[in-house]
């Protein structure tokens, strides 16, 4: 349970921090599956997309967790949030992690927003 707790903490980070967020906890080499697209990304260009402050009232409800090896997990939640613009959000969210000897890094990142 640690473990699951320690990655929705590295998870909420990214929705709560900006560049430095992603910069500290991605993987060199994340895919990253959004219903608009789907790729594999440099720590530095997801890094480039993040606004601290984008989102606001964030909530993550945790829904699932397997660790696959010492050196692997997967941490599934829901988020209810809202956008900077006052818009609500909410997504199925899932993040992969693996175990670097700095610590663990997020080398997959998938949303589905619920309507």
């Amino acid at each position: 349970m640690a473990l699951e707790q320690d990655l929705l903490a590295i998870d909420r980070n990214f929705w709560t921090g900006g560049p430095e967020a992603y910069l500290t906890h991605c993987d060199n080499q994340c895919l990253v599956v959004f219903s608009e697209m789907a790729k594999v990304m440099s720590k530095e260009d997801i890094a480039k997309t993040a606004e601290a402050g984008r989102w606001g009232d964030i909530q993550l409800a945790p829904k699932g967790f397997m660790q696959l090896s010492e050196q692997s997990a997967i941490v599934s939640y829901e988020c209810s949030a809202r956008r900077k613009d006052g818009q609500p959000y909410r997504a199925l969210i899932s993040s992969g992690y693996v175990r670097r000897p700095d610590g663990w890094k997020m080398a997959f990142h998938q949303q589905t927003p619920v309507g």
